[in-house]
């Protein structure tokens, strides 16, 4: 499968992790998880993970209040929790 908009594969072979990668930076804040195959059972189900993951956390984002051009402490740490319990 071929990467999409803020959804990189990683399919290294001398490396143990292969799963996708999700970043999104906005407003000055930058947003990293990693989706391993092995953790979600696969690489379709890891892409459905990091896809849900993605929309949720660009529809939180999206919606969000910025202070001085920049995402407030809460959003930034409402986004921290979500991608923790994908």
């Amino acid at each position: 499968m071929k990467s999409r908009k803020n959804l990189t594969r990683f399919t290294y072979e001398t490396t143990a992790f292969q799963g996708w990668r999700l970043c999104l930076s906005k407003s000055g804040s930058t947003f990293t998880k990693y989706f391993s195959d092995k953790k979600y059972g696969g690489e379709r189900k890891a892409l459905k993970a990091a896809t849900t993951a993605l929309d949720e956390l660009r529809d939180l984002l999206d919606k969000s209040r910025k202070v001085n051009g920049k995402l407030s402490k809460t959003t930034i740490t409402k986004a921290q929790k979500l991608l923790k319990a994908a």
